[in-house]
């Protein structure tokens, strides 16, 4: 048993299958390696700012290794948008005798606590999101599950797309990379994937898809809701903007299936995935990857290691610095794309 301690937790951002085995994770090692307490913040930053805390045991870490989302809930709040926020949080954390947190989130999530922790903050990092967009990380925990529940969905789709003789669009996410897009695609046999690191030639998947129906088998074209046409835009599903500053995307699926139907006099559909991919039980991938994080955060922590964020390199699970996780966007280079697109129209 080390120093007495006091830890935060928090779930920032979109939800992610995996975000409770990290919590459990936390509480299991907090409290029975180190003899600490462990206070939930609920609803991202929302909770250190606005006092919404929940005191974690054991007990009510029992059974939620299996479930999606998260116990803590998760918003997409910005303290730095809001007036007085990184103050508030200082007396927040000051008024349940916090000595450290631990936040689990993406990029916007993680660029909140490299602030946080320039201001004087201690925090530690634990990388989420199923579009796997960290360059610190080479998987975060949610990726997998995205990508298996999409290849589940795109083999499902193959047989009804088959059975009526039509070409099937699949929309994924990923926002503005292409990783869910390139893994379930391969995994699904898709005959054509579109990223948004690539900007497509529509001629080109018309191309693509009326190979594939001279060979009386229906086209599978899987597109990442982040994709764009040529000397086009993206696809907005609303121009609304987050805390953040983020669009939400979404319909260049519904876009692409009415473009190809037009061009090719074929029957064309669209299935948008949406927020299926982020939902219901993780993988056992995601589940490991997501304990190890958790238990890895807590080894920071007692350390007094802060501003870092823990991160998978090959096998092992490293420290990076906040500011390194947060430095760029991981988008798909151009030689995994090429590897795929070898299979296009087949």
């Amino acid at each position: 048993m080390g120093k007495q301690m006091r830890i935060g937790v928090l779930t920032g951002g979109g939800d992610c299958p995996g975000l409770n085995a990290v919590i459990r994770a936390v509480v299991r090692k907090g409290i029975k390696a180190h003899g600490w307490e462990v206070v939930g913040f609920r609803n991202g930053w929302q909770g250190p700012i606005e006092n919404l805390t929940k005191p974690i045991g054991l007990t009510d870490v029992e059974d939620i290794l299996t479930r999606g989302g998260t116990i803590l809930g998760s918003s997409r709040t910005n303290p730095y948008k809001v007036e007085g926020g990184v103050d508030r949080i200082r007396e927040v954390l000051a008024e349940n005798k916090v000595d450290a947190l631990i936040a689990i989130g993406g990029e916007d999530t993680l660029g909140v606590a490299k602030k946080l922790t320039d201001d004087g903050i201690g925090v530690v990092g634990v990388p989420k999101t199923i579009d796997n967009d960290l360059g610190a990380t080479d998987y975060t925990f949610g990726f997998d599950t995205a990508v298996h529940i999409a290849t589940e969905a795109i083999d499902r789709l193959r047989t009804t797309a088959e059975s009526h003789h039509r070409a099937l669009v699949v929309e994924v996410m990923g926002r503005h990379a292409g990783w869910i897009a390139l893994h379930s695609g391969l995994a699904g046999g898709a005959n054509v994937i579109l990223v948004p690191e690539r900007p497509f030639s529509v001629d080109k998947v018309v191309e693509w898809v009326e190979r594939r129906f001279e060979r009386e088998f229906a086209p599978i074209i899987v597109v990442a809701e982040g994709a764009m046409p040529e000397g086009g835009a993206e696809v907005l599903h609303s121009g609304e903007r987050d805390a953040f500053g983020h669009v939400r995307l979404g319909g260049v699926g519904q876009w692409l299936a009415e473009e190809i139907a037009d061009r090719t006099g074929k029957e064309s559909r669209a299935a948008i995935l949406g927020h299926i991919q982020r939902g219901g039980t993780p993988t056992a991938y995601d589940r490991v990857l997501a304990t190890r994080f958790g238990l890895n955060a807590v080894d920071a922590v007692a350390d007094g290691d802060f501003g870092v964020m823990v991160a998978l390199r090959g096998t092992d699970i490293v420290r990076v610095k906040l500011s390194e996780a947060t430095a760029e966007l991981k988008t798909v280079p151009t030689e995994r794309y090429e590897e795929a697109e070898v299979f296009f129209g087949a």
